[in-house]
């Protein structure tokens, strides 16, 4: 018989130490202060809730960004204790909302299983908000209480009678501490729907007063949905997704797969709800349990060709997402999102090798199609090999191994130097005279490169443009790249600001994706953005990037009477003293830096534009055609 589950009251928080420090220094606990540490405030706010999902006792969550900028976070849960804590002789919720390391996460009794971080979130959010207000349902009434820049300034009070539970937090973030206060629909979307799929049966709805925009998010099937989301794009080589879900010696453990017809694989992994991005424990015993599966599959039915087949082989098109639930999880690595509890690798790897020997033995025909598409990779991957070594002793008998056509800058300290990836021969020679030749690199690209969405990457490397950029960086690509090889510090797409321009951009981008992503997970690649307009009147000169822009400055600036107004159509139309003005000096230019906030959702949009089916990408033109700036036709 099990124990009665203890009460959830002031005598569960736990209090480690204050919050001095946190407005001080912001960024030690969210991150950073800028778009990225702003949401992160949701987001911390809304693990509490999830966490009194994952109890057993909430199965509602809304969002709502308000016209006033600030955000509500609601759930249905137990509500946080409003009983006076023994030790510090205050009502509950304003030790949770005023201690950092305070909460009812510390005490495995209350939560078994818990995100975020660590207990630190709600208290944080609360000192880096202008204000933040607590409305609790619990015990027959509703307590509020309200804080200002982390302090309380109105006493907690029983303001109403109700029969329901749960807990509202409201805040408005601090103006003076982060760069930006305007909440993205879209940012706030990806999150909570992922959390929704990681949560199966749990309703989350994102509500945008401001827009009206909204959004209700409940999947029953947990991964297996989120598998078949991310591969609506895709061509399955199976129709059902391969899916369990187990709890075993504490850990649950939950895994969807499914294979596609697509070169690129996307695997993702999460501990807890925290997307860990650096893999850990979990994913490895993943990984070695997959590989062996289908080894031993082919090995079994004499598929094999020249010797084994390897993990990368055999995860080629292949979208799985495994996700871990670890009573005290232990998370290493730079960002703290590498799971290190070494115990779950055992775990996951014997369920998957079960789940997954069960499901190939049961089901012939898709055993065979993942085997032999996996057959195919390990080909490609060793024609790939052979045509990488051609290349290194072509090269090693050249009198240089850079293209010809790089005009290298003269550091050669990866530190302050940067490389401009720029189309055409004549914006490159523009761009070539504008340099600073010390620091700057340029290196033309001829016309549109190779999709490598449709592309294995032995035929990506016959191309000579992708061949010429991965030369120029330094890092190789795919299996062997090594970005400690890298040799610049920025890598700057300088493209023309039109479809073509956008076109190419998103070649290159998915290119760097694919093969070499570390580029752009460690903030190394940027998109300049050149004006689109050279404005004159009253003696002066301006440049507009945008068509907002330029009414701007005509209406405002120049009284609404301009002297002449020009619309730059393309990089080579500019001289090389306005190129290096507008685009290339670091005084004046304006950098975008390009990074994958979201795997999951760069991966599934990178196949709706660039992948082989066209009804998802005209879906995705009639959706998002209202939103575009201007359209060259």
């Amino acid at each position: 018989m099990s124990e009665p589950e203890p009460e959830y009251d002031a005598e569960r928080i736990q209090v480690l130490e204050g919050l001095q420090a946190v407005r001080k220094r912001p960024a030690m606990y969210i991150g950073s202060v800028d778009e990225r540490g702003l949401h992160h405030l949701v987001y911390e706010v809304v693990d509490n809730s999830i966490d009194e999902a994952l109890a057993g006792h909430a199965s509602e969550i809304e969002v709502v960004v308000h016209e006033d900028g600030s955000v509500s976070v609601s759930d249905d849960g137990r509500g946080i204790p409003v009983d006076t804590h023994e030790k510090y002789d205050l009502p509950a919720v304003e030790v949770v909302m005023t201690q950092l390391h305070a909460g009812g996460k510390f005490d495995s009794k209350s939560y078994q299983i818990s995100g975020g971080l660590h207990g630190v979130g709600v208290s944080v959010v609360n000192a880096l908000s202008d204000w933040t207000e607590v409305e609790v349902r619990r015990d027959g009434g509703v307590h509020r209480i309200k804080f200002e820049e982390g302090k309380p300034v109105e006493t907690l009070e029983r303001v109403g009678e109700t029969d329901e539970t749960g807990t509202t937090v409201r805040f408005e973030p601090d103006s003076e501490i982060f760069e930006t206060t305007e909440f993205s629909f879209t940012t706030l979307e990806n999150r909570l729907r992922e959390l929704a799929f990681l949560n199966k049966g749990l309703e989350i709805t994102l509500r945008d007063e401001g827009t009206g925009e909204e959004a209700t998010h409940r999947y029953d099937g947990g991964l297996r949905e989120y598998v078949e989301y991310l591969n609506e794009t895709k061509t399955p080589l199976h129709d059902d997704v391969i899916y369990f879900d187990s709890e075993e010696d504490g850990v649950e453990v939950e895994v969807a797969i499914q294979a596609t017809k697509e070169y690129s694989g996307s695997v993702h992994s999460f501990a807890n709800n925290i997307n860990t991005r650096e893999g850990g424990t979990h994913l490895s015993g993943f990984k070695a349990a997959l590989t062996r599966v289908v080894n031993d599959y082919a090995e079994e039915h004499n598929l094999l060709e020249d010797g084994k087949l390897k993990g990368q082989d055999v995860r080629e098109g292949l979208t799985a997402v495994i996700s871990v639930m670890v009573p005290e999880p232990q998370f290493e690595g730079q960002t703290k999102t590498k799971l290190g509890n070494s115990e779950v690798r055992g775990t996951v790897e014997t369920r998957v090798n079960r789940e997954l020997s069960t499901f190939m033995e049961e089901n012939p025909d898709a055993a065979q199609a993942m085997t032999m598409k996996a057959v195919e990779a390990a080909r490609a991957r060793r024609a790939a090999k052979k045509a990488r070594e051609l290349q290194r002793r072509k090269s090693a008998l050249e009198s240089t191994s850079l293209p010809g056509k790089l005009a290298d800058c003269q550091r050669r300290e990866r530190e302050g130097s940067e490389i401009f990836v720029v189309e055409g021969d004549s914006a490159g020679g523009s761009a070539k005279q504008a340099r600073k030749r010390e620091t700057q690199a340029v290196l033309p690209l001829r016309g549109k490169i190779l999709n490598v969405e449709k592309h294995r990457l032995d035929r990506v490397l016959e191309n000579d443009e992708i061949r010429a950029l991965i030369t120029a960086l330094g890092t190789g690509v795919g299996d062997e790249f090594d970005i400690d090889e890298l040799r610049y510090d920025s890598i700057i797409l300088l493209l023309d600001a039109d479809v073509d321009g956008a076109h190419i951009r998103t070649l290159l981008l998915t290119l760097l994706y694919r093969h070499m992503r570390p580029l752009l997970e460690e903030g190394h690649v940027y998109a300049a953005q050149p004006p689109l307009y050279r404005i004159r009147g009253g003696g002066s000169t301006y440049d507009a990037m945008t068509e907002q822009e330029r009414t701007r400055i005509v209406e405002e600036e120049l009284g609404g009477k301009a002297d002449n107004v020009q619309r730059f159509k393309g990089l080579g139309e500019m001289t090389p003293e306005q190129l290096w003005q507008t685009t290339m000096n670091p005084e004046n230019r304006v950098l975008h830096r390009l990074t994958v906030e979201d795997a999951k959702e760069a991966d599934r949009m990178f196949s709706v534009l660039m992948g082989e089916k066209v009804e998802p990408r005209k879906e995705f033109i009639k959706e998002h055609a209202d939103e575009a700036d201007w359209v060259d036709i």
